[in-house]
């Protein structure tokens, strides 16, 4: 084992330029970090010490302090489940579906109401306080279920508490996950959203949100690191990705602020294994097309660099990465099928510089698994020896 502890923080989204494969996905021209780097005057220079920006041309950037490249997607779809389970060495054939253009389906709509006996309102890709903005006075007066997607591959399902009971709204959301698991309207997750307040004063309780995942359609590296006794820490809303599979700590963060906190306290602690971290602002972002903000997020970010470098100790990997893109400045509010930039830092590297291009994800997974000496996943090939 040369690394004790290794960090993978997932920056939800944050692609670096169209896959070759865009066109099946009809985002040719996507490039998120691109298109906001040439929209927005980024200032990020603890991430380009680290190589960060170099990975939108993969030039050559003799100073970095890091090894640095771009993977390629490969599993079906382009959607956060699909890039993380590639991640951990998992082919994903069949994509989760998304509803962003019309909605869910009539016949899907008629199953939730016949299951729950309750109206559907809403049924639309919406930001999610701008849907109990508009419906949530309805929804108080009626009793109906407020059924919206993110823009990812998610139902989601708001009722006020005070209408409809968090116990209750629980158990409607468990038997609509049992229906979405047909392939027609397989979504990634169904999302429980109680919230609460008066009109105008609306707000979800974030306590009570409630993630009813699909498992993973296989046996991740999350589980096998589990079962040969190391840690796996899951930050952010990696538990609710791989259903808690595989993972041994889990701790709930909803912003990318809650998420580094979390992240830099885990790094004081003394443990052998893997934490892994979803910094989910950006997509946020992405989906609400808002190209300032998505800039201002990644500024953000790259003032908390030193801290996360700085809590590093010698025997430990840092791992920075994306699962997919979502350009602000395209159409629609979709992901869009992009590489992803790829960074490996360790106090320890002698000979920092660019890396191959990789031709999937699962070399993450596939480094992950050599360097703790266990069976390496199904797909990706290591490249721990070229860390020097």
């Amino acid at each position: 084992m040369r690394f004790r502890r290794i960090f993978l923080l997932v920056l939800d989204s944050l692609g670096v330029g169209e896959a070759k494969d865009a066109s099946n996905y009809g985002d040719n021209g996507g490039n998120t970090l691109g298109h906001i780097k040439e929209q927005y005057d980024l200032f990020v220079p603890n991430l380009a010490k680290i190589g960060f920006l170099n990975t939108l041309h993969m030039d050559d950037n003799p100073d970095v302090e890091a090894y640095y490249t771009i993977a390629r997607p490969n599993n079906a779809g382009k959607d956060s489940l699909a890039g993380h389970y590639e991640m951990m060495g998992i082919t994903s054939n069949i994509p989760f579906k998304t509803f962003n253009e019309n909605g869910f389906p009539i016949e899907l709509i008629d199953e939730i109401e016949k299951i729950t006996g309750r109206r559907v309102i809403g049924n639309k890709c919406s930001d999610d306080n701008e849907i109990i903005a508009e419906l949530g006075e309805r929804q108080l007066n009626y009793g109906s279920l407020i059924v919206y997607t993110s823009a990812d591959s998610d139902l989601q399902i708001a009722a006020h508490e005070d209408v409809i009971s968090a116990e209750q709204l629980y158990q409607y959301c468990e038997k609509i996950r049992e229906i979405t698991k047909k392939e027609d309207w397989l979504v990634g997750r169904v999302i429980a959203r109680p919230f609460h307040g008066s009109v105008g004063k609306f707000k979800f309780t974030q306590a009570g949100r409630k993630d009813y995942p699909i498992k993973p359609p296989k046996q991740t590296l999350l589980t096998d690191l589990k079962a040969n006794s190391y840690n796996v820490i899951g930050i952010g809303k990696i538990n609710d990705i791989f259903a808690g599979e595989g993972i041994n700590k889990v701790l709930k963060a909803s912003t990318n602020m809650e998420s580094i906190n979390k992240l830099t306290s885990i790094m004081e602690k003394n443990f052998t294994g893997l934490c892994m971290v979803n910094l989910c602002d950006f997509d946020r972002f992405g989906h609400q097309r808002d190209v300032e903000g998505y800039a201002k997020a990644i500024e953000e970010f790259d003032v908390e660099i030193p801290m996360i470098l700085n809590h590093l100790e010698t025997e430990d990997l840092l791992i920075i990465t994306a699962d997919h893109g979502n350009d602000p400045t395209f159409r629609g509010c979709d992901h869009t099928r992009e590489n992803v930039p790829l960074i490996f830092y360790s106090r320890n590297f002698k000979k920092p510089k660019k890396l191959p291009i990789q031709p999937t994800l699962a070399v993450i997974g596939a480094t992950i698994a050599d360097n703790f000496e266990i069976t390496p996943p199904e797909i990706g090939t290591s490249i721990l020896e070229e860390l020097e």
